[in-house]
């Protein structure tokens, strides 16, 4: 244990000297690199490191987890694993998930400074001298078994109002887009640290020895507005085995996964065989701990030659599944097809699965645009949660359904009576969770009529994080790594578990 911090896990600081791992996938033909998970030519494999006290009390190591890093959970934990939903570009809460009707009395009318209250405007409107009200475009209704009001494009989302909790104070800091998704996906604004996904990667590790224990995928077909990034999903300083693994579209789902041409299942296993020998060898000679995670990332890709296929070929779902997801699922690659490998995954030991669905950034054309994502995602999202439920999934599995900000109540440039667009908002918007020890048919926090600003239950981007880690057993503030000389977090030096959204 660390002395200078004596009740957060963190390794051996010579670790962190030693070559990168990307070093090796970087020249490495067999690629892959963030496949890597923690065992050695078949064995576990555990990452070297120290558990705070209050772990031991915890329960113990299942057997069908590899490379954790965590001998225990800190608490009981809610979930096992996480399937998150990422709508890039900011959704407009206004339209979905928190409806304001009095923006439709007031449309056209400008915004009270009252309101505004100084708070930041991007470039984009802060020119504006006046700030005209938008009303939404669509209508709301109430759902569910506690009245839960939901914009219209969400028909099928309002199937499992029962079954949601809609979070209507979410806020953050950042007010564009590279800034705020990195802050989402990563707990800081600025690239460079890890995902998310790698610190439940690198603090659980994996239940299943065959697969990665971070899957990321990507929508082929969303409209590409904001950049997605790699690092979005990469280890930051982690050890690089962490990393979000990208499944694409089509019959190769891995880049680099099949031998190549001429290469034989022997042939490949012979060479992996040499390659441990020779690893073993400079071990030996260097005591460098990295030529371990060497072997153990070509390991990995070689059984995940057998693993990925199986996990990827949704061939077998019956009609009634495809149906159940929409149009769209029978199509590798797409937004509905991907929330089907989701659920695939994670019945196979997946621990962590992201999916990015870009097109959400409707500075114009918002009626047409907003309604285009909504009939994209809005079937699948909600498939997910009630196939999840069906088959016994739901109650460990924690499914989150969110952007990295929301929209403003006010419209952006020129409006006209069918066409506007609204700006960036990080003062307040909505996301929902559903599963996982959240509390469902509930509605936590609360904006002012014009969903401006929260005035109730206030949810921020750290506090998001400590509760998902929360669900999953971890204490966030005991969740660290040492680097540059100071133990680092997700949740960086801040974030509370949000109690109101547990069940």
């Amino acid at each position: 244990m660390n002395d200078e911090n004596p009740h957060k896990t963190a390794p051996n600081y010579d670790e962190l000297m030693r070559p990168s791992r990307r070093h090796f996938l970087g020249a490495s033909a067999l690629g892959l690199g963030a496949a890597a998970l923690g065992d050695i030519l078949g064995g576990m494999r555990g990452h070297a490191a120290h558990v705070s006290n209050g772990a031991q009390n915890g329960a113990q190591n299942s057997a069908q987890e590899f490379g954790r890093l965590l001998a225990a959970p800190h608490h009981a934990p809610r979930a096992k694993r996480v399937i998150y939903l990422f709508q890039s570009g900011g959704p407009s809460h206004l339209e979905t998930l928190d409806p304001k009707p009095r923006l439709r009395d007031m449309h056209g009318q400008p915004l009270p400074e009252s309101v505004r209250a100084g708070q930041r405007l991007t470039g984009m409107s802060g020119y504006q001298a006046v700030l005209p009200i938008a009303g939404s475009f669509t209508g709301s209704k109430r759902y569910g078994r506690a009245g839960m009001e939901l914009g219209d494009v969400l028909p099928f989302t309002a199937k499992i109002a029962d079954d949601i909790c809609v979070v209507r104070g979410m806020h953050t800091e950042a007010i564009n887009h590279d800034p705020a998704i990195t802050f989402f996906c990563s707990g800081h604004q600025i690239a460079g640290r890890p995902s998310m996904g790698a610190w439940m990667s690198y603090g659980l590790g994996s239940m299943n020895r065959d697969l990665p224990s971070f899957i990321v995928l990507v929508s082929k077909d969303a409209s590409r507005d904001q950049p997605l990034y790699a690092r979005l999903w990469g280890s930051g300083f982690l050890p690089s085995e962490h990393q979000g693994v990208q499944f694409r579209a089509g019959k190769e789902p891995v880049l680099a996964l099949s031998n190549p041409e001429g290469v034989s299942p022997h042939a490949r296993r012979a060479m992996l065989d040499a390659l441990a020998a020779m690893s073993r060898d400079a071990l030996e000679r260097e005591g460098d701990g990295e030529i371990d995670a060497r072997i153990a990332q070509a390991e990995m890709a070689y059984r995940m030659q057998a693993s990925v296929p199986d996990a990827s070929d949704l061939s077998g779902e019956t009609d009634e599944t495809f149906e159940l997801y929409g149009p769209g699922s029978r199509d590798s690659g797409t937004f509905a097809a991907n929330c089907l490998l989701a659920r695939r995954l994670v019945e196979r030991g997946v621990r962590f699965v992201q999916l990015f669905h870009q097109g959400w950034d409707q500075h114009g054309g918002l009626p047409g645009g907003l309604s285009h994502q909504c009939r994209q995602t809005d079937q699948a999202s909600a498939a997910l949660v009630m196939d999840l439920k069906r088959r016994g999934l739901l109650e460990d599995t924690l499914v989150v359904w969110g952007g990295e900000f929301g929209r403003t109540a006010y419209c952006q440039g020129r409006m006209t009576v069918d066409n506007y667009g609204r700006d960036h908002h990080p003062r307040a918007f909505s996301i929902w969770m559903a599963g996982g020890g959240v509390k469902a048919g509930h509605v936590h926090g609360a904006t002012d009529d014009f969903g401006y600003s929260v005035v109730e239950g206030g949810v921020h981007v750290h506090d998001l994080h400590a509760t998902i880690l929360h669900l999953l057993g971890v204490d966030h503030e005991r969740l660290t790594y040492r680097y540059q000389g100071r133990h680092y977090r997700l949740t960086d030096i801040a974030g509370k578990v949000v109690q109101g959204v547990m069940a």
